[in-house]
Protein backbone atom coordinates (compact mmCIF):
# COMPACT_ATOMS: atom_id res chain seq x y z
CA UNK A 1 0.00 0.00 0.00
CA UNK A 2 1.31 3.42 -0.98
CA UNK A 3 1.00 6.53 1.18
CA UNK A 4 -1.73 7.97 -1.05
CA UNK A 5 -3.82 4.77 -1.19
CA UNK A 6 -7.20 5.02 0.55
CA UNK A 7 -7.99 2.83 3.57
CA UNK A 8 -11.28 0.95 3.69
CA UNK A 9 -13.45 1.79 6.74
CA UNK A 10 -16.37 -0.55 7.44
CA UNK A 11 -19.37 1.00 9.28
CA UNK A 12 -21.85 -1.56 10.72
CA UNK A 13 -25.26 -0.52 12.14
CA UNK A 14 -28.82 -1.74 11.68
CA UNK A 15 -30.09 1.86 11.48
CA UNK A 16 -29.46 3.52 8.05
CA UNK A 17 -29.72 7.01 9.60
CA UNK A 18 -26.78 6.36 11.90
CA UNK A 19 -24.75 5.00 9.01
CA UNK A 20 -25.50 8.13 7.03
CA UNK A 21 -24.41 10.33 9.93
CA UNK A 22 -21.16 8.38 10.30
CA UNK A 23 -20.57 8.75 6.57
CA UNK A 24 -21.01 12.51 6.77
CA UNK A 25 -18.67 12.80 9.76
CA UNK A 26 -15.90 10.62 8.28
CA UNK A 27 -16.12 11.94 4.72
CA UNK A 28 -13.52 14.60 5.55
CA UNK A 29 -10.89 11.86 6.05
CA UNK A 30 -10.99 11.04 2.33
CA UNK A 31 -10.98 7.28 2.86
CA UNK A 32 -13.22 4.58 1.40
CA UNK A 33 -16.38 4.29 3.51
CA UNK A 34 -18.28 0.98 3.29
CA UNK A 35 -21.70 0.48 4.96
CA UNK A 36 -23.27 -2.72 6.27
CA UNK A 37 -26.69 -3.01 7.93
CA UNK A 38 -26.32 -6.53 9.33
CA UNK A 39 -23.62 -8.78 10.71
CA UNK A 40 -23.89 -11.02 7.63
CA UNK A 41 -23.28 -8.09 5.30
CA UNK A 42 -20.30 -7.05 7.41
CA UNK A 43 -18.72 -10.52 7.31
CA UNK A 44 -19.27 -10.70 3.54
CA UNK A 45 -17.48 -7.37 3.06
CA UNK A 46 -14.62 -8.42 5.35
CA UNK A 47 -14.02 -11.59 3.35
CA UNK A 48 -13.83 -9.68 0.05
CA UNK A 49 -12.11 -6.44 1.08
CA UNK A 50 -9.07 -5.36 3.04
CA UNK A 51 -10.61 -3.42 5.91
CA UNK A 52 -8.47 -1.09 8.02
CA UNK A 53 -11.01 -0.03 10.69
CA UNK A 54 -14.39 -1.47 11.72
CA UNK A 55 -16.90 0.95 13.31
CA UNK A 56 -19.90 -1.00 14.67
CA UNK A 57 -22.88 -0.59 16.96
CA UNK A 58 -22.93 -2.76 20.06
CA UNK A 59 -26.70 -3.40 19.89
CA UNK A 60 -27.82 -5.16 16.69
CA UNK A 61 -30.71 -7.61 16.16
CA UNK A 62 -28.95 -10.68 14.66
CA UNK A 63 -25.58 -10.57 16.41
CA UNK A 64 -24.66 -7.88 18.84
CA UNK A 65 -21.33 -6.10 18.44
CA UNK A 66 -19.53 -8.30 20.96
CA UNK A 67 -20.54 -11.51 19.15
CA UNK A 68 -19.64 -10.06 15.73
CA UNK A 69 -16.24 -8.99 17.06
CA UNK A 70 -15.64 -12.54 18.34
CA UNK A 71 -16.40 -13.94 14.89
CA UNK A 72 -14.13 -11.37 13.21
CA UNK A 73 -11.20 -12.07 15.56
CA UNK A 74 -11.38 -15.81 14.87
CA UNK A 75 -10.33 -15.23 11.26
CA UNK A 76 -6.51 -15.02 10.84
CA UNK A 77 -6.74 -12.03 8.47
CA UNK A 78 -8.64 -9.86 10.97
CA UNK A 79 -6.91 -10.66 14.25
CA UNK A 80 -5.25 -7.21 14.24
CA UNK A 81 -8.00 -5.21 12.56
CA UNK A 82 -9.03 -2.17 14.66
CA UNK A 83 -12.62 -2.48 15.97
CA UNK A 84 -14.34 0.57 17.52
CA UNK A 85 -17.70 0.12 19.33
CA UNK A 86 -20.44 2.76 19.34
CA UNK A 87 -23.02 2.39 22.08
CA UNK A 88 -26.19 4.40 22.63
CA UNK A 89 -26.65 3.09 26.17
CA UNK A 90 -24.47 3.43 29.21
CA UNK A 91 -22.01 0.57 29.41
CA UNK A 92 -20.79 -0.80 32.66
CA UNK A 93 -17.17 -1.57 33.30
CA UNK A 94 -17.89 -5.29 32.91
CA UNK A 95 -19.47 -4.58 29.49
CA UNK A 96 -16.37 -2.65 28.42
CA UNK A 97 -14.09 -5.46 29.64
CA UNK A 98 -16.16 -7.93 27.60
CA UNK A 99 -15.79 -5.66 24.57
CA UNK A 100 -12.02 -5.43 24.95
CA UNK A 101 -11.84 -9.21 25.28
CA UNK A 102 -13.85 -9.51 22.08
CA UNK A 103 -11.25 -7.42 20.26
CA UNK A 104 -12.40 -3.83 20.64
CA UNK A 105 -9.72 -1.16 20.64
CA UNK A 106 -11.92 1.76 21.71
CA UNK A 107 -15.44 2.89 22.67
CA UNK A 108 -17.45 5.90 21.51
CA UNK A 109 -20.63 6.89 23.30
CA UNK A 110 -23.74 8.45 21.81
CA UNK A 111 -24.18 11.30 21.13
CA UNK A 112 -21.12 11.09 18.91
CA UNK A 113 -18.76 14.04 18.89
CA UNK A 114 -17.65 14.33 15.19
CA UNK A 115 -14.15 15.64 16.00
CA UNK A 116 -13.51 12.83 18.49
CA UNK A 117 -14.78 10.16 16.05
CA UNK A 118 -12.67 11.54 13.20
CA UNK A 119 -9.60 11.79 15.42
CA UNK A 120 -9.85 8.22 16.70
CA UNK A 121 -10.63 6.78 13.26
CA UNK A 122 -7.76 8.81 11.73
CA UNK A 123 -5.28 7.33 14.21
CA UNK A 124 -6.22 3.76 13.37
CA UNK A 125 -6.35 4.53 9.64
CA UNK A 126 -2.78 5.87 9.76
CA UNK A 127 -1.73 2.87 11.81
CA UNK A 128 -3.29 0.51 9.27
CA UNK A 129 -1.67 2.35 6.35
CA UNK A 130 1.76 2.27 7.99
CA UNK A 131 1.30 -1.39 8.91
CA UNK A 132 0.47 -2.25 5.31
CA UNK A 133 3.39 -0.17 4.06
CA UNK A 134 5.68 -1.90 6.52
CA UNK A 135 4.37 -5.29 5.40
CA UNK A 136 4.97 -4.30 1.79
CA UNK A 137 8.49 -3.16 2.66
CA UNK A 138 9.12 -6.39 4.54
CA UNK A 139 7.82 -8.40 1.58
CA UNK A 140 10.01 -6.42 -0.82
CA UNK A 141 13.01 -6.82 1.49
CA UNK A 142 12.34 -10.52 1.81
CA UNK A 143 12.10 -10.79 -1.99
CA UNK A 144 15.39 -8.92 -2.36
CA UNK A 145 17.00 -11.16 0.23
CA UNK A 146 15.72 -14.22 -1.61
CA UNK A 147 16.92 -12.84 -4.93
CA UNK A 148 20.32 -12.01 -3.42
CA UNK A 149 20.49 -15.42 -1.78
CA UNK A 150 19.71 -17.08 -5.10
CA UNK A 151 22.29 -14.90 -6.85
CA UNK A 152 24.89 -15.85 -4.26
CA UNK A 153 23.90 -19.51 -4.59
CA UNK A 154 24.30 -19.33 -8.36
CA UNK A 155 27.67 -17.59 -8.00
CA UNK A 156 28.76 -20.16 -5.48
CA UNK A 157 27.67 -22.88 -7.90
CA UNK A 158 29.60 -21.17 -10.69
CA UNK A 159 32.69 -20.85 -8.49
CA UNK A 160 32.33 -24.47 -7.43
CA UNK A 161 32.00 -25.54 -11.08
CA UNK A 162 35.03 -23.47 -12.05
CA UNK A 163 36.99 -24.89 -9.14
CA UNK A 164 36.02 -28.40 -10.21
CA UNK A 165 37.07 -27.64 -13.78
CA UNK A 166 40.37 -26.22 -12.53
CA UNK A 167 40.77 -29.31 -10.40
CA UNK A 168 40.23 -31.50 -13.46
CA UNK A 169 42.88 -29.68 -15.49
CA UNK A 170 46.06 -31.64 -16.15
CA UNK A 171 48.17 -28.52 -15.76
CA UNK A 172 49.28 -27.42 -12.32
CA UNK A 173 47.05 -24.46 -11.35
CA UNK A 174 47.94 -22.59 -8.17
CA UNK A 175 46.84 -19.37 -6.46
CA UNK A 176 49.14 -17.66 -3.98
CA UNK A 177 49.22 -14.40 -2.13
CA UNK A 178 51.87 -11.74 -2.71
CA UNK A 179 53.55 -13.16 0.40
CA UNK A 180 54.10 -16.39 -1.55
CA UNK A 181 51.76 -18.57 0.52
CA UNK A 182 49.59 -20.97 -1.49
CA UNK A 183 45.81 -20.52 -1.26
CA UNK A 184 44.68 -22.90 -4.04
CA UNK A 185 46.36 -26.09 -5.27
CA UNK A 186 44.57 -28.22 -7.87
CA UNK A 187 44.89 -31.94 -8.54
CA UNK A 188 47.21 -31.23 -11.49
CA UNK A 189 49.65 -29.61 -9.05
CA UNK A 190 49.29 -32.61 -6.74
CA UNK A 191 50.15 -34.98 -9.60
CA UNK A 192 53.09 -32.90 -10.83
CA UNK A 193 54.75 -32.02 -7.53
CA UNK A 194 53.56 -34.74 -5.16
CA UNK A 195 52.28 -32.52 -2.32
CA UNK A 196 48.56 -32.61 -1.50
CA UNK A 197 46.37 -29.53 -1.30
CA UNK A 198 46.10 -29.77 2.49
CA UNK A 199 49.89 -29.88 2.77
CA UNK A 200 50.56 -26.90 0.50
CA UNK A 201 47.84 -24.40 1.44
CA UNK A 202 49.43 -21.82 3.71
CA UNK A 203 53.00 -22.81 2.77
CA UNK A 204 55.50 -20.64 0.89
CA UNK A 205 55.05 -22.20 -2.51
CA UNK A 206 58.36 -21.44 -4.22
CA UNK A 207 60.41 -22.14 -1.12
CA UNK A 208 58.85 -25.61 -0.91
CA UNK A 209 59.40 -26.23 -4.63
CA UNK A 210 62.97 -24.85 -4.46
CA UNK A 211 62.21 -22.82 -7.57
CA UNK A 212 65.13 -21.62 -9.70
CA UNK A 213 64.06 -18.49 -11.57
CA UNK A 214 65.56 -17.40 -14.91
CA UNK A 215 66.09 -13.94 -13.40
CA UNK A 216 66.17 -12.55 -9.84
CA UNK A 217 62.83 -13.20 -8.18
CA UNK A 218 62.42 -9.54 -7.20
CA UNK A 219 62.68 -8.48 -10.85
CA UNK A 220 60.06 -11.03 -11.90
CA UNK A 221 57.69 -9.89 -9.12
CA UNK A 222 58.16 -6.25 -10.14
CA UNK A 223 57.48 -7.08 -13.80
CA UNK A 224 54.39 -9.04 -12.72
CA UNK A 225 53.14 -6.09 -10.68
CA UNK A 226 53.67 -3.62 -13.52
CA UNK A 227 52.53 -5.70 -16.51
CA UNK A 228 49.99 -7.90 -14.64
CA UNK A 229 51.45 -11.04 -16.27
CA UNK A 230 54.71 -12.96 -16.79
CA UNK A 231 55.70 -16.20 -18.44
CA UNK A 232 58.87 -18.23 -18.62
CA UNK A 233 60.51 -21.53 -17.70
CA UNK A 234 61.21 -22.46 -14.08
CA UNK A 235 63.28 -25.26 -12.60
CA UNK A 236 61.60 -26.86 -9.60
CA UNK A 237 61.86 -29.98 -7.46
CA UNK A 238 59.10 -32.48 -6.71
CA UNK A 239 58.43 -34.10 -3.37
CA UNK A 240 60.58 -37.13 -4.23
CA UNK A 241 63.51 -34.90 -5.21
CA UNK A 242 63.16 -35.12 -9.01
CA UNK A 243 64.00 -31.97 -10.92
CA UNK A 244 61.38 -30.75 -13.41
CA UNK A 245 61.27 -27.89 -15.87
CA UNK A 246 57.89 -26.16 -16.15
CA UNK A 247 56.54 -23.55 -18.52
CA UNK A 248 54.89 -21.09 -16.10
CA UNK A 249 52.36 -18.32 -16.74
CA UNK A 250 51.71 -15.84 -13.92
CA UNK A 251 48.79 -13.40 -13.70
CA UNK A 252 48.02 -10.96 -10.86
CA UNK A 253 44.50 -9.71 -10.04
CA UNK A 254 43.32 -6.11 -10.12
CA UNK A 255 43.73 -5.73 -6.35
CA UNK A 256 47.34 -6.96 -6.70
CA UNK A 257 46.95 -9.32 -3.77
CA UNK A 258 46.57 -12.71 -5.51
CA UNK A 259 48.72 -14.37 -8.17
CA UNK A 260 47.47 -17.16 -10.45
CA UNK A 261 50.22 -19.51 -11.64
CA UNK A 262 49.68 -22.16 -14.32
CA UNK A 263 52.60 -24.56 -14.84
CA UNK A 264 53.07 -27.29 -17.44
CA UNK A 265 55.76 -29.94 -17.21
CA UNK A 266 58.03 -29.66 -20.26
CA UNK A 267 60.89 -31.80 -18.93
CA UNK A 268 60.33 -34.65 -21.38
CA UNK A 269 59.73 -32.19 -24.21
CA UNK A 270 63.10 -30.55 -23.60
CA UNK A 271 64.74 -33.96 -23.27
CA UNK A 272 63.16 -35.03 -26.55
CA UNK A 273 64.41 -31.87 -28.24
CA UNK A 274 67.90 -32.51 -26.88
CA UNK A 275 67.73 -36.15 -27.99
CA UNK A 276 66.56 -35.01 -31.43
CA UNK A 277 69.51 -32.63 -31.67
CA UNK A 278 71.84 -35.48 -30.68
CA UNK A 279 70.18 -37.75 -33.22
CA UNK A 280 70.60 -35.09 -35.89
CA UNK A 281 74.29 -34.80 -34.95
CA UNK A 282 74.71 -38.56 -35.20
CA UNK A 283 72.85 -38.60 -38.52
CA UNK A 284 75.09 -35.84 -39.81
CA UNK A 285 78.14 -37.78 -38.63
CA UNK A 286 76.77 -40.85 -40.37
CA UNK A 287 76.31 -38.96 -43.61
CA UNK A 288 79.85 -37.64 -43.34
CA UNK A 289 81.08 -41.17 -42.66
CA UNK A 290 79.25 -42.38 -45.75
CA UNK A 291 80.80 -39.64 -47.86
CA UNK A 292 84.25 -40.45 -46.52
CA UNK A 293 83.72 -44.18 -47.15
CA UNK A 294 82.66 -43.39 -50.70
CA UNK A 295 85.75 -41.27 -51.29
CA UNK A 296 88.01 -43.93 -49.76
CA UNK A 297 86.48 -46.66 -51.90
CA UNK A 298 87.94 -45.37 -55.20
CA UNK A 299 91.64 -45.19 -54.19
CA UNK A 300 91.17 -48.37 -52.17
CA UNK A 301 90.20 -50.24 -55.33
CA UNK A 302 93.32 -48.97 -57.05
CA UNK A 303 95.53 -50.01 -54.12
CA UNK A 304 93.91 -53.45 -54.05
CA UNK A 305 94.57 -53.96 -57.77
CA UNK A 306 98.14 -52.75 -57.43
CA UNK A 307 98.79 -55.03 -54.46
CA UNK A 308 97.39 -57.95 -56.45
CA UNK A 309 99.90 -57.27 -59.21
CA UNK A 310 102.74 -56.88 -56.72
CA UNK A 311 101.83 -60.10 -54.88
CA UNK A 312 102.14 -62.10 -58.14
CA UNK A 313 105.37 -60.46 -59.28
CA UNK A 314 108.13 -63.10 -59.85
CA UNK A 315 110.78 -61.01 -58.11
CA UNK A 316 109.16 -61.51 -54.67
CA UNK A 317 110.49 -64.16 -52.37
CA UNK A 318 108.26 -66.21 -50.09
CA UNK A 319 108.58 -63.84 -47.14
CA UNK A 320 107.65 -60.79 -49.18
CA UNK A 321 104.78 -62.69 -50.83
CA UNK A 322 103.47 -63.63 -47.33
CA UNK A 323 103.47 -59.99 -46.24
CA UNK A 324 101.72 -59.07 -49.49
CA UNK A 325 99.01 -61.66 -48.73
CA UNK A 326 98.52 -60.20 -45.24
CA UNK A 327 98.27 -56.67 -46.67
CA UNK A 328 95.74 -57.84 -49.25
CA UNK A 329 93.60 -59.46 -46.55
CA UNK A 330 93.60 -56.25 -44.48
CA UNK A 331 92.69 -54.23 -47.57
CA UNK A 332 89.77 -56.57 -48.19
CA UNK A 333 88.68 -55.99 -44.62
CA UNK A 334 88.89 -52.20 -45.10
CA UNK A 335 86.90 -52.55 -48.30
CA UNK A 336 84.25 -54.58 -46.46
CA UNK A 337 83.98 -51.89 -43.75
CA UNK A 338 83.53 -49.12 -46.33
CA UNK A 339 80.80 -51.11 -48.11
CA UNK A 340 79.01 -51.65 -44.77
CA UNK A 341 79.26 -47.97 -43.90
CA UNK A 342 77.78 -46.99 -47.23
CA UNK A 343 74.95 -49.52 -46.86
CA UNK A 344 74.11 -48.21 -43.34
CA UNK A 345 73.62 -44.64 -44.47
CA UNK A 346 72.34 -45.13 -48.01
CA UNK A 347 68.62 -45.58 -47.37
CA UNK A 348 66.21 -46.53 -50.14
CA UNK A 349 63.13 -44.41 -50.82
CA UNK A 350 60.84 -47.43 -51.27
CA UNK A 351 60.68 -50.68 -49.26
CA UNK A 352 62.97 -53.33 -50.67
CA UNK A 353 63.54 -57.01 -50.02
CA UNK A 354 65.74 -57.42 -46.92
CA UNK A 355 67.49 -60.71 -46.20
CA UNK A 356 67.41 -60.96 -42.42
CA UNK A 357 70.36 -63.37 -41.97
CA UNK A 358 72.61 -61.13 -44.07
CA UNK A 359 71.43 -58.05 -42.18
CA UNK A 360 72.13 -59.73 -38.82
CA UNK A 361 75.60 -60.80 -40.02
CA UNK A 362 76.37 -57.20 -41.03
CA UNK A 363 75.39 -56.02 -37.53
CA UNK A 364 77.55 -58.72 -35.92
CA UNK A 365 80.51 -57.74 -38.10
CA UNK A 366 80.28 -54.20 -36.75
CA UNK A 367 80.22 -55.56 -33.18
CA UNK A 368 83.11 -57.98 -33.77
CA UNK A 369 85.69 -55.83 -31.97
CA UNK A 370 83.36 -55.25 -28.98
CA UNK A 371 82.60 -58.98 -28.74
CA UNK A 372 86.30 -59.80 -28.77
CA UNK A 373 87.22 -57.11 -26.23
CA UNK A 374 84.57 -58.34 -23.76
CA UNK A 375 85.41 -62.04 -24.36
CA UNK A 376 81.84 -62.77 -25.48
CA UNK A 377 81.15 -66.05 -27.27
CA UNK A 378 78.77 -65.84 -30.21
CA UNK A 379 76.11 -68.49 -30.83
CA UNK A 380 74.11 -68.15 -34.06
CA UNK A 381 71.20 -70.35 -35.08
CA UNK A 382 69.44 -69.45 -38.33
CA UNK A 383 66.71 -72.04 -38.88
CA UNK A 384 65.35 -70.15 -41.90
CA UNK A 385 66.41 -67.46 -44.33
CA UNK A 386 63.34 -65.18 -44.45
CA UNK A 387 63.04 -62.04 -46.52
CA UNK A 388 60.94 -59.06 -45.44
CA UNK A 389 60.11 -55.92 -47.38
CA UNK A 390 61.23 -52.79 -45.64
CA UNK A 391 64.01 -50.30 -45.11
CA UNK A 392 67.33 -51.96 -44.25
CA UNK A 393 68.76 -48.90 -42.49
CA UNK A 394 66.08 -48.73 -39.83
CA UNK A 395 66.07 -52.52 -39.37
CA UNK A 396 69.85 -52.41 -38.89
CA UNK A 397 69.29 -49.66 -36.33
CA UNK A 398 66.93 -51.93 -34.36
CA UNK A 399 69.25 -54.96 -34.27
CA UNK A 400 72.37 -52.86 -33.74
CA UNK A 401 70.70 -51.34 -30.68
CA UNK A 402 69.59 -54.74 -29.32
CA UNK A 403 72.96 -56.39 -29.91
CA UNK A 404 74.79 -53.36 -28.50
CA UNK A 405 72.66 -53.49 -25.34
CA UNK A 406 73.38 -57.21 -24.98
CA UNK A 407 77.15 -56.62 -25.30
CA UNK A 408 77.03 -53.82 -22.71
CA UNK A 409 75.16 -56.16 -20.33
CA UNK A 410 78.14 -58.58 -20.36
CA UNK A 411 81.20 -56.46 -19.48
CA UNK A 412 82.94 -59.50 -17.98
CA UNK A 413 82.17 -61.89 -20.80
CA UNK A 414 79.36 -64.30 -21.54
CA UNK A 415 77.42 -65.70 -24.46
CA UNK A 416 75.47 -63.79 -27.09
CA UNK A 417 72.80 -65.79 -28.88
CA UNK A 418 71.20 -64.79 -32.19
CA UNK A 419 68.32 -67.13 -33.09
CA UNK A 420 66.11 -66.81 -36.15
CA UNK A 421 63.19 -69.10 -36.96
CA UNK A 422 59.77 -69.15 -38.58
CA UNK A 423 56.75 -69.10 -36.25
CA UNK A 424 52.98 -68.56 -36.41
CA UNK A 425 50.95 -66.07 -34.44
CA UNK A 426 47.69 -67.93 -33.79
CA UNK A 427 46.11 -64.89 -32.07
CA UNK A 428 46.05 -63.12 -35.44
CA UNK A 429 46.35 -66.19 -37.68
CA UNK A 430 49.54 -65.16 -39.48
CA UNK A 431 53.03 -66.45 -40.12
CA UNK A 432 56.20 -64.60 -39.40
CA UNK A 433 59.79 -64.63 -38.30
CA UNK A 434 61.03 -64.48 -34.71
CA UNK A 435 64.50 -63.02 -34.10
CA UNK A 436 65.73 -63.57 -30.54
CA UNK A 437 68.70 -61.67 -29.08
CA UNK A 438 69.87 -63.48 -25.92
CA UNK A 439 72.58 -62.59 -23.45
CA UNK A 440 73.90 -64.05 -20.20
CA UNK A 441 74.48 -60.65 -18.62
CA UNK A 442 73.29 -59.02 -15.42
CA UNK A 443 69.61 -59.25 -16.37
CA UNK A 444 66.80 -56.72 -16.03
CA UNK A 445 65.00 -56.12 -12.75
CA UNK A 446 61.24 -56.96 -12.71
CA UNK A 447 60.30 -53.39 -11.80
CA UNK A 448 62.29 -52.09 -14.80
CA UNK A 449 60.60 -54.44 -17.30
CA UNK A 450 57.35 -52.45 -17.11
CA UNK A 451 59.10 -49.22 -18.09
CA UNK A 452 61.70 -50.66 -20.47
CA UNK A 453 60.10 -49.32 -23.67
CA UNK A 454 59.11 -45.91 -22.26
CA UNK A 455 60.94 -42.88 -23.66
CA UNK A 456 63.84 -41.54 -21.58
CA UNK A 457 63.92 -44.59 -19.32
CA UNK A 458 67.32 -46.23 -19.16
CA UNK A 459 68.98 -48.84 -16.95
CA UNK A 460 72.40 -47.47 -17.86
CA UNK A 461 72.36 -44.55 -15.42
CA UNK A 462 73.76 -41.48 -17.20
CA UNK A 463 75.27 -43.43 -20.11
CA UNK A 464 72.05 -43.91 -22.06
CA UNK A 465 69.47 -41.50 -23.49
CA UNK A 466 66.59 -43.90 -22.84
CA UNK A 467 65.37 -43.58 -26.45
CA UNK A 468 66.95 -46.62 -28.14
CA UNK A 469 64.38 -49.26 -27.18
CA UNK A 470 61.50 -46.79 -27.53
CA UNK A 471 62.56 -45.94 -31.10
CA UNK A 472 63.24 -49.61 -31.88
CA UNK A 473 59.77 -50.64 -30.76
CA UNK A 474 58.24 -47.87 -32.86
CA UNK A 475 60.12 -49.11 -35.94
CA UNK A 476 58.99 -52.72 -35.41
CA UNK A 477 55.39 -51.56 -34.94
CA UNK A 478 55.61 -49.92 -38.38
CA UNK A 479 56.08 -53.44 -39.74
CA UNK A 480 53.02 -54.60 -37.75
CA UNK A 481 55.42 -56.58 -35.58
CA UNK A 482 56.18 -56.81 -31.88
CA UNK A 483 59.23 -56.27 -29.67
CA UNK A 484 59.16 -57.86 -26.22
CA UNK A 485 61.59 -58.74 -23.47
CA UNK A 486 61.91 -61.13 -20.56
CA UNK A 487 64.62 -62.10 -18.09
CA UNK A 488 65.06 -65.59 -16.66
CA UNK A 489 66.96 -65.93 -13.39
CA UNK A 490 68.35 -69.36 -12.49
CA UNK A 491 70.94 -70.99 -10.28
CA UNK A 492 73.58 -70.86 -13.03
CA UNK A 493 73.02 -67.23 -14.05
CA UNK A 494 70.65 -64.94 -15.92
CA UNK A 495 69.35 -65.06 -19.47
CA UNK A 496 67.73 -61.98 -21.02
CA UNK A 497 65.88 -62.36 -24.30
CA UNK A 498 64.70 -59.56 -26.59
CA UNK A 499 62.42 -60.94 -29.23
CA UNK A 500 61.36 -59.32 -32.50
CA UNK A 501 58.42 -60.76 -34.41
CA UNK A 502 58.01 -59.66 -38.05
CA UNK A 503 55.12 -60.87 -40.23
CA UNK A 504 56.22 -62.87 -43.26
CA UNK A 505 55.01 -60.14 -45.63
CA UNK A 506 55.75 -57.43 -43.14
CA UNK A 507 56.53 -53.98 -44.37
CA UNK A 508 56.04 -50.44 -43.06
CA UNK A 509 52.32 -49.86 -42.40
CA UNK A 510 51.55 -53.14 -44.21
CA UNK A 511 49.42 -55.76 -42.45
CA UNK A 512 50.28 -59.36 -43.28
CA UNK A 513 47.81 -61.60 -44.99
CA UNK A 514 46.40 -64.37 -42.72
CA UNK A 515 48.27 -67.63 -42.99
CA UNK A 516 47.96 -70.98 -41.28
CA UNK A 517 50.35 -73.60 -39.96
CA UNK A 518 53.74 -73.36 -38.36
CA UNK A 519 54.83 -73.06 -34.78
CA UNK A 520 52.82 -71.03 -32.27
CA UNK A 521 54.20 -67.69 -31.14
CA UNK A 522 53.41 -66.60 -27.58
CA UNK A 523 52.49 -63.06 -26.68
CA UNK A 524 55.30 -62.93 -24.11
CA UNK A 525 58.85 -63.87 -24.95
CA UNK A 526 59.68 -67.37 -23.91
CA UNK A 527 62.88 -67.56 -21.87
CA UNK A 528 65.09 -70.24 -23.33
CA UNK A 529 66.59 -72.96 -21.23
CA UNK A 530 70.09 -74.22 -21.92
CA UNK A 531 69.12 -76.68 -24.63
CA UNK A 532 66.61 -74.27 -26.20
CA UNK A 533 68.96 -71.32 -26.33
CA UNK A 534 72.03 -73.20 -27.33
CA UNK A 535 74.00 -71.18 -24.79
CA UNK A 536 76.70 -72.48 -22.48
CA UNK A 537 75.36 -71.05 -19.23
Amino acid sequence: MRADDKVNILMVDDQPAKLLSYEVILAELGENLIKANTASEALNVLLKTDIGVVLMDVSMPELDGFELADVIRQHPRFQKTAIIFISGVHLTDSDKIQGYRSGAVDYISVPVVPEVLRAKISVFVDLHRKTRQLEALNAELEQRVNERTEELRQREEQYRTRAELLDMATEAIMVRGVDGKAQFWNSGAESLYGWTRAEMVGQDMHSTLQTVFPAPRAEIEQMLSEQKSWQGNLIQKTRNGNEVVVACRKTINEESNLVLEVSRDITEQLQAQEALREAEKLAAMGRVAGIIAHEINNPLAAITNTLYLVRNHPSLDDTARHFADVAEQELQRVSHITRQTLSFYRESKQPIAVNLPELLDDVLDLQERALSASRIRLSKRYLSTPVVHGFPVELRQVFLNLVGNAVQAMPNGGTLGIHLREVSDWSRNRKGTAISILDTGIGIQPEDLKRLFQPFFSTKSTKGTGLGLWISKGIIQKYDGTLTCRTFRGHHGNVTCFRVFLPVSGGPNLISQPLAGGESVRTDVEVPTNHHAGLAI
